[in-house]
């Protein structure tokens, strides 16, 4: 059961790794798979 993630929370969450948890952050695992891509386009 996730709960539902709200547009406005977007900024917050994408900078929340939740340290000390067992859970992950969606929004903070998509954004961190986008600047592996961005990173590694640089590199080319």
């Amino acid at each position: 059961m996730s709960k539902n993630i709200k547009p406005k929370d977007n900024a917050a969450n994408q900078q929340n790794a939740n340290k000390g948890t067992s859970g992950t952050n969606r929004q903070y695992d998509q954004a961190q798979g986008n600047r592996s891509k961005q990173i590694q386009q640089q590199k080319k």
